[in-house]
């Protein structure tokens, strides 16, 4: 307990000394992660749309090098960036500008490099998941919207996408919260985010674990509260699992229960007990309107 007692004491102190820091800290993750998701997201919708693009043998040449193109290119893209670690592209991608130009370009700021790293990072990996949601939907839909004269763009837009947003919002979830996390890494390119500010207080202090501490409870907390947004924001998309269908005239009959005079209708199985008189009174109140002692 003495032990335990002591780190209370040294996390108070450290954040008595270094809670602006960490604050900062807290704030720019969340503010890199969001936007990097957001704009890894329209990467990886971009990419997964190119990557389904049909192509047939009965297509032009031109057409099919084109789309065989791209496939190559966006293939080239996600196997790199999937394949590496984050921190090192953030070094080639910071440092490599000014290295091939002879320092002659400069990023304008360590926030647009750390935005650009995180970003396409996420859109290598969300490519793959938009490619896999895309699938997932039942081929018929896709046959239905071209047999109505939708183009490849319009059927995605209008028929595919709303559907496989819904299929892969896990995955978006789970890629904003990877990004909390591994926003850490940007510390490599000396930006200031919730990892920064522990190396800070612990340079000053010398508390490494009660500074631990701190960043871990600050880590936990963020995703946290993230999964649970977001499986707010899911269930709002699932709608409501009772559904009552609405009429726009309250004197319209539902499909499937008129019954016409003379024959009934066949979905209504009391039609079929109907009277010769019943029949007929119905086809009155048609032709006449109601008697005024029924009203």
């Amino acid at each position: 307990m003495e032990r335990f007692a002591q780190l209370g004491a040294d996390i108070v102190k450290l954040w008595e000394r270094s809670g602006g820091d960490y604050l900062n800290g807290i704030q720019n993750t969340l503010i890199l992660a969001i936007v990097a998701t957001i704009i890894g997201c329209i990467i990886g919708f971009v990419c997964g749309v190119l990557n389904t693009i049909p192509c047939a043998k009965s297509d032009p040449p031109v057409k099919r090098f084109l789309v065989k193109l791209i496939r190559v290119i966006v293939r080239v893209y996600v196997e790199v960036f999937r394949g590496t670690p984050m921190m090192l592209q953030a070094v080639f991608i910071y440092y490599g500008l000014p290295y091939f130009t002879n320092n002659t370009v400069q990023w304008p700021s360590v926030w647009a490099a750390a935005i650009l790293v995180v970003s396409v990072n996420t859109g290598a990996y969300m490519a793959e998941s938009v490619r896999g949601g895309i699938i997932s939907i039942d081929p018929g839909q896709t046959e239905g919207a071209k047999a109505i004269g939708m183009t490849h763009v319009q059927t995605m837009t209008s028929v595919i996408l709303p559907q496989a947003i819904r299929n892969i919002m896990p995955q978006i979830g789970n890629n904003f919260i990877i990004n909390i996390k591994d926003s850490s890494v940007m510390f490599i390119i000396s930006f200031t985010e919730f990892f920064a500010a522990h190396r800070g207080a612990v340079g000053a202090t010398y508390l490494y674990f009660p500074s631990a501490t701190i960043e871990m409870a600050g880590y936990l907390t963020m995703t946290l509260i993230a999964s649970f947004l977001l499986r707010l924001v899911e269930k709002r998309m699932d709608g409501s699992s009772d559904y009552e269908l609405v009429q726009d005239d309250a004197l319209t009959m539902t499909a499937g229960t008129y019954s016409h005079p003379d024959r009934g209708t066949p979905f209504d199985e009391r039609s079929a007990a109907l009277d010769a008189e019943a029949r007929e009174r119905k086809r009155q109140e048609l032709k006449y309107g109601r008697p005024k002692g029924d009203r």
